[in-house]
């Protein structure tokens, strides 16, 4: 059989060579052959259909129901307060857990309210009451004109990471490894240069692309980078909710119990260059709210 190179394919196809490669890594080119990074694509291969468009799809299905939602009548004070006490419990407990954290969920609830719970560590404590801080803050500045830089994520991060003071807000120093990760953390003097290209890139990214797509773009990269020693992935899920309640959609609370599909996307995104997998999780998180909203607005 003969085989064409990813540039040949493209220039064929009338497409990126990324679009090309992306098309390979997902399996959506039947015979590719993967020689190293390369890939070698069958000369008789035929352009995939384009599969993006049922991400559009999904895109146009939560913006109408956001606009549906803004045309209701608005909460009242007193919901609002319950909602977002409510929010903050659940968030906390599963961005912790997903971290590792012993804090059940009532548990947690005890913690926010100032109890101390017996036999659990210090650090659970700390890491509760934390993250808690930071989700207020997040809320506090989305209604502010602050643009998302590396000052409003060192801060979001110091309150995280309560339990650590000397690393808070603090670039790691060293080299790290995520254990089972398809994807190394960036060398330590690496770290200002590319996370000044992320916020540079998020930037340019809200001229042509879907806040959602965008956002789970950023917290991939993020991730990716990994910038700090510890708190990297409560610190970008709060990055994540930031950019959403800016743009007026519900924050969302990735669940413990969907920490292997998490993880998943994170792989599919670094083994696989496909973002498509937080993509249509996070649609999925944040569709469920706008639901869970309209239920108790039609009530």
């Amino acid at each position: 059989m003969e085989y064409m190179k990813v540039s040949e394919a493209a220039e064929r196809w009338g497409i990126s060579a990324r679009r090309v490669r992306v098309l390979c890594a997902e399996g959506k080119i039947p015979g590719v052959i993967k020689n190293g990074k390369l890939y070698m694509i069958p000369k008789d291969a035929h352009k995939p259909k384009d599969g993006r468009a049922r991400k559009t799809n999904i895109f146009e299905a939560i913006d109408k129901k956001k606009s549906k939602l803004a045309k209701m009548r608005p909460l009242t004070e007193g919901e609002v307060e319950r909602l977002r006490e409510e929010f903050v419990i659940e968030f906390t407990y599963n961005s912790n857990a997903i971290e590792g954290s012993t804090l059940t969920l009532k548990e947690t609830a005890m913690v926010l309210e100032g109890l101390t719970v017996d036999q659990r560590p210090l650090k659970d404590h700390l890491d509760a009451v934390g993250h808690r801080d930071a989700f207020l803050y997040v809320q506090d500045i989305a209604t502010k004109e602050l643009d998302l830089s590396e000052y409003v994520i060192k801060n979001i991060h110091s309150l995280v990471l309560m339990n650590r003071p000397n690393d808070r807000g603090v670039y790691r120093s060293i080299p790290v490894r995520i254990v089972g990760a398809y994807t190394e953390p960036v060398q330590p003097y690496l770290i200002g240069e590319k996370m000044n290209e992320l916020i540079i890139n998020n930037e340019e990214r809200k001229k042509s692309t879907h806040i959602i797509e965008r956002i789970a773009c950023f917290h991939l990269e993020f991730e990716g980078i990994h910038p700090f020693i510890d708190g990297n992935g409560r610190t970008g899920r709060l990055i994540l909710n930031l950019e959403l309640i800016r743009n007026g959609y519900p924050p969302i609370n990735i669940k413990f119990t969907d920490r292997k599909r998490y993880y998943d996307a994170f792989d599919a995104f670094y083994r696989e260059n496909n973002p498509g997998e937080m993509i249509s999780l996070i649609a999925e998180y944040v569709e469920e709210r706008l639901d869970e909203y309209m239920r108790i607005l039609e009530i």
